[in-house]
């Protein structure tokens, strides 16, 4: 039988886990909204982390072996055969890491372009650092719309100061994975408008079959760009704390300027498990990718059945669904990046009332994420059967 790491752990296990997804709601709640997976940590992580507990190595992290790890993980599944590791900085996740490469090229005031709907902490991490957010909504399909790009750019330069476009790739919350050509059209109007790049790639490992994924840093003109990349999502690591910068062959002189300081957020814990998930994680995420491959054709037969109005959108990578619920006429709100624990509406709310079952409510994903919400398909069959179920069954008893 081919090992599936979404189907190893029972309900009850799960809800003995002390993490903000299991235990933000009440128990009989089941939670498919926050990016952790229902899985146990890969056995050469555990093992790393068993390791480094046994002879108490517990300090400060040290050295290049993260970054080694994410250049050899990049040559054997993305063909970028020169990630160098003098372009690469610790960071403490990628977030903070895209809010301090940001203060590298963006000063105070200036613009921030961003294609919603889009990972909400992208509006509160800039807004709160004082860049001014423009949006660029997605097109068609979920895609980047090149003429809107372009017509942000052209905003966010005549705004005076410098610009920046902050890029989800693979992008959350649609799951679409940009293509080679998509990319090296959005450089290309980087140049022209002379816009700073930084690309979000932390789902980057998660592309699910029928899609390649395509590093921002190996497209031509992205030379001058970012990239920040991290374990945490495709083996589970948010808990442990690591996310690496790279900066583009033309940007290094720009990394160099990063504050020491910021190497300091990042675990040892983290730093081992993530760089041993890059080295020796290949089998175990091999075998996630199928199980997810599988759950994501469930999803689509049991939104089918059970929610024959909502529209489902096909994920390409990551493990989170983007469902079109706005023909089912539930009110929400427009308001983007607010705290995703508390602020629910529409449907979100309404299947959280009604079903017991915890998605993330599209309305803070920016413009276009209203009536919408996001399922994390990232467990078990049985887990993702009974929770769409509910919500069937929620839909019937309200008619």
């Amino acid at each position: 039988m081919t090992f599936n790491p979404l189907e190893e752990l029972t309900l009850p296990q799960l809800r003995s886990r002390t993490s903000m997804k299991w235990r933000a709601h009440p128990e009989d709640v089941l939670p498919l909204w926050v990016a952790e997976m229902d899985v146990n940590l890969a056995p050469a992580v555990a093992e790393a982390l068993r390791r480094a507990i046994d002879i108490g190595d517990t300090g400060y992290p040290y050295g290049t072996a993260f970054a080694e790890a994410v250049s050899e993980f990049a040559s054997r599944r993305w063909q970028w055969h020169d990630l160098e590791v003098s372009r690469t900085a610790i960071v403490p996740d990628v977030m903070l890491g895209a809010v301090e490469v940001l203060r590298l090229v963006t000063d105070r005031g200036d613009a921030v372009i961003v294609n919603p709907p889009v990972y909400a902490p992208f509006y509160a991490f800039v807004s709160h650092d004082g860049r001014r957010i423009i949006e660029a909504p997605l097109g068609a399909g979920g895609r980047i719309d090149l003429d809107v790009l372009a017509e942000a750019f052209a905003r966010a330069r005549a705004m005076g100061g410098k610009a920046a476009y902050l890029l989800c790739n693979p992008h959350n919350p649609t799951g679409t994975v940009h293509t080679a050509e998509e990319l090296g059209a959005v450089a290309e109007l980087a140049r022209r408008f002379d816009v700073r790049v930084v690309s979000d790639e932390i789902h980057a490992p998660v592309i699910l079959p029928g899609a390649r994924f395509t590093p921002f840093l190996t497209v031509p003109g992205a030379e001058n760009a970012f990239a920040l990349t991290s374990a945490s999502k495709a083996w589970n690591l948010s808990g442990l704390k690591a996310a690496l910068a790279i900066s583009g062959p033309d940007a290094v002189a720009d990394l160099h300027r990063m504050p020491e300081e910021v190497s300091h957020g990042p675990s040892h814990f983290g730093v081992i498990a993530h760089s041993e998930a890059f080295r020796a994680g290949g089998d175990w995420l091999d075998g996630l990718l199928r199980g997810l491959d599988e759950n994501r054709t469930l999803l689509g037969d049991l939104v089918a059945e059970h929610l024959p109005k909502v529209k489902y959108q096909w994920p390409q990578g990551t493990y989170l669904a983007w469902l079109d619920c706005r023909a089912l006429g539930f009110a929400e709100e427009a308001a983007a990046g607010l705290a995703v624990v508390a602020d629910l509406s529409g449907p979100a709310r309404w299947f959280l009332d009604h079903a017991r079952v915890a998605l993330s409510s599209g309305h803070v994903f920016g413009t276009g994420g209203g009536g919408h919400v996001r399922l994390n398909f990232a467990t078990s069959r049985a887990i993702l059967t009974e929770a769409v179920s509910r919500m069937g069954r929620a839909l019937a008893d309200a008619r």
